[in-house]
C-alpha cells in the first residue's frame, strides 16, 4: 500500500467510525425492533399490521396506514416537484451570476436555516392563520381573506418553504462546475436556448437534481411538526402515526412503520440513481 493510499484511508477513518455509529447502528437497532415483539421474538406481525390494518372512513373499511402513508407521499410529492420547480432556476441563476453575487444569494438562501426549525414553522402560522399577516393584507387590497392555515396547501406551504435550500444547493454545486465552453459548443453547433437546457444543461446536472429531490422527498414524508402545526393536526400523516406509536409506548409498531417507510424510500432512491447513471453515465456506475 502506498503512502498516498494510507494517508486518505486515515483520514477516512473518522468519518467511517462516525458513519458506523450514528447510522448504521440506530438503522440495526430499528430493524431489531420493527421485527420483533414485545418479549423480543421474531415476528413478521408488527410488518402485517401495517399492511392490513383497517378503520371506518364514511362508512367503508379503508386501510388505516396504508391511507395514511398515501397521503404523506403524495404532499411529500407535490413539495418535492414544487421545491424543484422554485429551485432548478434559481440555482441557474447563481451559478452563472458572479462571484460577488453568488456569495450574497447564498447568505440569503442559508439565513432562514439558521433560525430554530420550530420557530420558522410557527412563524408560517403567524403568516397563514385566518387573522394573520398574509390576510390582513389581502384585507388592505381589497382582495378578501382567504383560510389556508389547516388546510393541506399550508402544509405543502410550510415543507416548500423549510426545504427549499436543501433542492438549490445541491443543484447549483453541480452548475457550478459545469464548464461554460460545453454550453457555447451547443449555440454553435445550432442549439436555441431550450436546446441547450434540454440537451446539456439539464442531463449534466441531473446529479445534483438526484440529491436535490432525495434531501427534500425524505423530510418531508416522515414530517410531523409542520402538518401537527400548519395542519392543525388535521393531516396525520405517517411522521404523526409514528410519533403516536412511540408516545403510546408501541416502539415495536412504531419501528417497524419506520423501517417500511425507510426501505421504500431506499428502493426509490436506487431507481432514481439507476435512471440518472443511464442518463449521464451511459448506465455506467457514477
Amino acid at each position: 500500500m502506498t503512502g498516498n493510499a494510507k494517508t486518505s484511508r486515515g483520514a477516512l477513518t473518522p468519518y467511517a467510525l462516525w458513519a458506523a455509529l450514528f447510522i448504521v447502528v440506530p438503522l440495526v437497532f430499528v430493524a431489531y425492533y420493527a421485527l420483533t415483539d414485545n418479549e423480543f421474538s421474531f415476528t413478521f406481525e408488527n410488518i402485517t399490521r401495517f399492511f392490513t390494518a383497517t378503520s371506518s372512513v364514511d362508512g367503508r373499511e379503508v386501510h388505516t396506514y396504508l391511507l395514511i402513508f398515501w397521503r404523506s407521499l403524495k404532499l411529500a410529492v407535490i413539495s418535492t416537484v414544487i421545491c424543484l420547480v422554485l429551485g432548478y432556476p434559481l440555482a441557474y441563476v447563481m451559478a452563472r451570476a458572479s462571484e460577488r453575487r453568488q456569495k450574497i444569494m447564498m447568505i440569503l438562501i442559508m439565513i432562514p436555516m439558521w433560525m430554530n426549525f420550530l420557530i420558522r414553522t410557527y412563524a408560517w402560522m403567524t403568516i397563514l392563520q385566518d387573522t394573520g399577516i398574509l390576510n390582513g393584507f389581502l384585507s388592505v387590497l381589497g382582495l378578501g381573506r382567504v383560510h389556508i392555515i389547516g388546510t393541506e396547501s399550508a402544509v405543502v406551504i410550510g415543507m416548500v418553504y423549510d426545504y427549499l435550500p436543501y433542492m438549490v444547493l445541491p443543484i447549483y454545486s453541480i452548475m457550478a462546475k459545469m464548464d461554460i465552453k460545453l454550453l457555447e459548443a451547443a449555440r454553435d453547433l445550432g442549439c436555441n436556448s431550450v436546446g441547450v437546457l434540454r440537451r446539456v444543461i439539464f442531463p449534466l446536472s441531473l446529479p445534483g437534481v438526484l440529491s436535490g429531490v432525495t434531501m427534500v422527498l425524505i423530510p418531508s414524508v416522515s414530517t410531523f411538526y409542520i402538518s401537527q402545526k400548519l395542519g392543525n393536526g388535521k393531516f396525520f400523516l405517517i411522521g404523526d402515526a409514528i410519533e403516536g406509536q412511540y408516545v403510546a409506548n408501541n416502539l415495536h409498531f412504531a419501528a417497524a412503520m419506520a423501517f417500511i417507510l425507510m426501505v421504500i424510500l431506499l428502493v426509490v432512491m436506487a431507481v432514481m440513481k439507476r435512471i440518472t447513471n443511464h442518463r449521464v453515465y451511459g448506465g455506467k456506475a457514477a
